[in-house]
Order: C-alpha cells, then sequence, then structure tokens
C-alpha cells in the first residue's frame, strides 16, 4: 500500500500559497520551481549569479528538509530569461553550484523563457531527487499545510 504525496515546504522558505515547495512521493521528491526569492518575499539584486545562488539555495533548503543531499538530485531543470547572460556567467555560476553541492552533476536541462512569475526574476530551478530511505525525513502532518 502507497502512502499519498506528502508536502514539503521548509520553514526557512516563504510561505507557499497555493502549491508547495516540494512533493515528497515514496522516496522521491519532486522540488518546486524556485525563483531567487528571499524571506522577505523579494527577488535578490545582483544579476544571474546572485539569482542562481539564492534559487538553487532554495532547492536545497527544500531538499535538506527532506532528509535529502545534493548527491540525491537526479534532474534538475533551470528556466532562464537571458540564456547569453547565464552562459557569459557560466564559471561564476559553476563556482556557485560547486560551493553549495559539491561535484554533483545530474542530469539537466537549460530552458529559455519570456518570464517568470515575477517579472524581476532571471532564473527558475526545478528538479527530482530520490533519497535514501534511511536518510528520508517524512514531514509530520502538523508541517505539510500549505495555505
Amino acid at each position: 500500500m502507497s502512502t499519498p504525496p506528502v508536502p514539503v515546504n521548509p520553514p526557512s522558505l516563504p510561505a507557499p500559497s497555493g502549491y508547495s515547495h516540494g512533493t515528497l512521493a515514496g522516496t522521491t521528491l519532486y522540488l518546486g520551481g524556485q525563483t531567487a526569492l528571499d524571506a522577505t518575499m523579494r527577488i535578490v539584486d545582483g544579476g544571474i549569479v546572485e539569482q542562481f545562488r539564492q534559487a538553487f539555495g532554495n532547492v536545497l533548503a527544500t531538499l535538506r528538509e527532506a532528509g535529502g543531499i545534493p548527491a540525491d538530485l537526479v534532474s534538475i531543470t533551470i528556466f532562464l530569461t537571458d540564456i547569453p547572460d547565464y552562459q557569459a556567467h557560466g564559471r561564476e555560476i559553476g563556482a556557485v553550484w560547486r560551493e553549495l553541492a559539491g561535484p554533483v552533476y545530474p542530469a539537466m536541462a537549460g530552458i529559455g523563457t519570456t518570464g517568470l512569475w515575477q517579472p524581476e526574476a532571471l532564473i527558475e530551478i526545478m528538479g527530482v531527487a530520490v533519497i535514501p530511505a534511511e536518510r528520508l525525513v517524512v514531514p509530520s502532518s502538523r508541517d505539510v499545510s500549505s495555505k
């Protein structure tokens, strides 16, 4: 008998309304799209590198909330409003990736788009992770409600 999917909403991220930061189904964690929103619900300043740092950090916060680590990532999708800007800062973004995740490189896709939910957002990152059962943390029912 399988258990129903469970929302994963870290307290360190803005409280979701009408969505979840992640959804745990078995040992698979589906990581919802994260832009560079900080705790005050504002997109961080500083361009694509700082927005990448914040957005990927938000993804990793959700991953950690379920007991995951960067090595558990199996897929990452990056949506970009300016692909040439991202490419021009590739070395810096790569350094941020290694700082936050180490030498972990799951399957990835970069997709250009004309816009994201917040007009000032340059990037949105979503992914999938498979967390070994011995490390898995399933949020309790009191932690799973989203507004």
